[in-house]
């Protein structure tokens, strides 16, 4: 079993974990970044990313090997496609057991496991992500100026984003498999009075399909199972998110939709424990929120390392 120490890690590489990793080995921390997949996240699934700050047009995945190139050159350690086996974060050393033959150690931990958008789990819908499929308005509504969308939910996010879309589009219909919503009633009055939104209710999508971008989505209606094309120009997904804490329930607390619960500087119930990002309890999730968050967090872990060093300096007797 081979054993090695630093002083952070930081659990999960994506805007928030590598964030973190430059602003740790910047400050000659020696860090260890660990990661389940590759470097970047949700982030490298965004085609175009247009509202970073600094950056008039950029790709999700040359953004995330902006941000690893700092990290690595700063010093941190990265190592991606790890599978994590254990982890053990209430003692003053925490562990993170890692492919069944390497256990790390390290004073201080910043969680950024991230999470993702639930997906309809239909044909096409992994073809056309990127391509005509989206998760996020903000990030993407712009890139349907003039076009015909579909909304997909019936939940506050989805009858949220349907209006907020309608800046973008020249027609929103929203796609729902209930009879009735389950959002606030002012969501759903605006959603229903709306000029450009259309509802289509009792009906799922079955299947996405086009050539190289996305062309429409076949439509069953659960009461008559009848089965119709649908011609739109993007569709944007709204059914709920999941933060990626399998593995943390029971090591730090979570709320009772599994996100993690954090302080005003992203600590953990756990001492010298915090966490950063999309798995946080919070209501925004973008690739700036995700950064700030991750800012906080190693500030935080950078100061708390410091006063648990100066605590256990030892004091020289006054000859």
């Amino acid at each position: 079993m081979h054993n090695e120490h630093f002083d952070a890690i930081v659990l999960g590489a994506g805007p928030a974990g590598l964030t973190a990793a430059i602003y740790l080995s910047r400050a000659r921390i020696k860090t260890l970044v660990l990661n389940q997949g590759t470097v970047g996240g949700q982030m490298i699934l965004t085609h175009e990313v247009a509202n970073y700050p600094g950056v008039e047009h950029v790709s999700g995945y040359a953004l995330a090997n902006i941000m690893k190139k700092q990290a690595k050159e700063f010093g941190a350690v990265l190592k991606t496609v790890r599978t994590i086996d254990d982890i053990a974060l209430l003692a003053d050393k925490k562990t993170v057991s890692v492919n069944g033959d390497t256990v790390y150690t390290a004073d201080v931990v910043i969680l950024t496991p991230g999470g993702r958008s639930r997906t309809l789990g239909v044909p096409g819908e992994n073809r056309f992500k990127g391509h005509g499929i989206s998760y996020c308005a903000t990030c993407d509504g712009e890139f349907f100026t003039g076009k015909e969308i579909v909304v997909v939910g019936g939940g506050n996010s989805a009858l949220e984003e349907a209006v907020s879309l309608t800046k973008y589009a020249t027609k929103v219909t929203i796609v729902h498999q209930f009879n009735h919503f389950q959002g606030f009633q002012h969501a759903i009055d605006e959603a229903l009075n709306h000029p450009k939104i259309e509802v289509m209710t009792e009906t799922v999508v079955n299947e996405f399909y086009g050539d190289e971008r996305l062309e429409g989505v076949m439509l069953r209606n659960l009461k008559t199972n009848e089965v119709k094309p649908f011609a739109t120009d993007g569709v944007f997904v709204f059914i709920g998110y999941q933060a990626n804490t399998e593995g943390l329930n029971g090591v730090v607390e979570l709320n009772k939709w599994n996100e993690i619960v954090v302080d005003a500087n992203m600590q953990t119930n756990v001492e010298g424990v915090f966490a950063a990002g999309d798995a946080i309890a919070k209501r925004f999730r973008q690739i700036t929120t995700a950064v700030g968050d991750a800012t906080t967090a190693a500030l935080a872990a950078s100061a708390w390392l410091h006063e648990r060093k100066r605590e256990r300096k030892p004091a020289f007797a006054n000859s």
